[in-house]
C-alpha cells in the first residue's frame, strides 16, 4: 500500500497526524520482536512536549543562624549572567528503542519518527541533531524516518552536517520525506561512519532498512507492514 501525505487533504481532513505517529512504534515494536536475538528487547517511547521548572534564585543571606548556635558564613547563588523569558524547543518524540539485555539493559538502537515540531524551528533542528549524534558517539544505531510534508528541512542531512559528514546520494535536490540509518562501528579500527537511506514519495511503497545492534549483526528494519498496521487500526485509508 502507498505511503499517504498525512498533513494535507484528504487524509487530514479526517485524522490527525498524531494518530499515526502514537501508533506506529508498537506496530514496528512488534515486527522487530519477531526478528530479534535472544537478549535484545524493543521498546516504544512517546514523549510529548517539555517542561522545565525555573528556580528561584534567593536572596543575599543575614548571616542569622536560626538553630541557635553561631553564625557560619553561606554562600549565596550568584544571580545568572542571562535571566530572560523564553520557552525550550517543545520537542515531541515518537521512538522505538532496542536494548541489550544481556549488557546491562544498553541501548544498541533507536528509530526516530520525525513530528513537525523536530523540524519547525532552527533550535529545535539542532536540539534533535544534537540528541542523535550523542546517541552515534555512543554507538548507539539511530534510524530517521520523516514522513512531515508540511516542513521541508532534512533532519538526517542536519545531523551529517553535526558530525561533520555528507551525503552524496541525495545531491542537491534534498528529499522532505525519507528513512535512513547512521551508525559508527565500535570494534573495527578504524572506525567508519555509515548510513543506509532512501527517499519516500507520496504514493511509494516504505523502505527496509538495516537496523544494528552490533558491529556485524543487524535485522531489517520493516516499514511498510507496520505503517499498514498502524494507518488500518485508526482508520486512515
Amino acid at each position: 500500500m502507498p505511503l499517504r501525505d498525512h498533513f494535507h487533504s484528504p487524509v487530514n481532513d479526517r485524522h490527525a497526524w498524531d494518530e499515526l505517529h502514537g501508533t506506529w512504534p508498537t506496530f514496528i515494536v512488534m515486527a522487530l520482536k519477531a526478528k530479534l536475538s535472544p537478549g535484545y528487547v524493543a521498546v516504544p517511547k512517546i514523549h510529548l512536549g517539555t517542561f522545565i521548572e525555573t528556580p528561584e534564585f534567593p536572596e543575599e543571606s543575614s548571616g542569622s543562624d536560626h538553630s541557635g548556635g553561631i553564625a557560619t558564613a553561606t554562600w549565596t547563588v550568584p544571580k545568572p549572567a542571562v535571566d530572560v523569558i523564553g520557552e525550550p524547543p517543545d520537542q515531541d518524540e515518537y521512538e522505538v528503542r532496542v536494548y541489550d539485555i544481556e549488557r546491562n539493559r544498553r541501548l544498541v538502537a533507536a528509530v526516530e519518527i520525525i513530528s513537525p515540531s523536530n523540524k519547525d524551528r532552527l533550535d529545535s533542528r539542532r536540539l534533535f541533531a544534537g540528541k542523535c549524534a550523542t546517541l552515534l558517539y555512543e554507538g548507539v544505531s539511530v534510524a530517521i524516518v520523516d514522513l512531515v510534508t508540511i516542513r521541508h528541512a532534512n533532519l538526517y542531512s542536519e545531523l551529517l552536517e553535526f558530525v561533520g559528514q555528507t551525503d552524496p546520494s541525495f545531491g542537491a535536490d534534498t528529499p522532505t520525506t525519507y528513512a535512513a540509518v547512521c551508525r559508527w562501528t565500535q570494534k573495527k579500527k578504524p572506525r567508519r561512519f555509515q548510513s543506509w537511506t532512501n527517499s519516500m514519495r507520496i504514493g511509494d511503497a516504505l523502505p527496509t532498512l538495516p537496523l544494528w545492534l552490533t558491529d556485524d549483526l543487524a535485522v531489517p528494519l520493516e516499514l511498510e507492514s507496520p505503517y499498514e498496521q498502524a494507518c488500518a487500526l485508526v482508520n486512515i485509508r
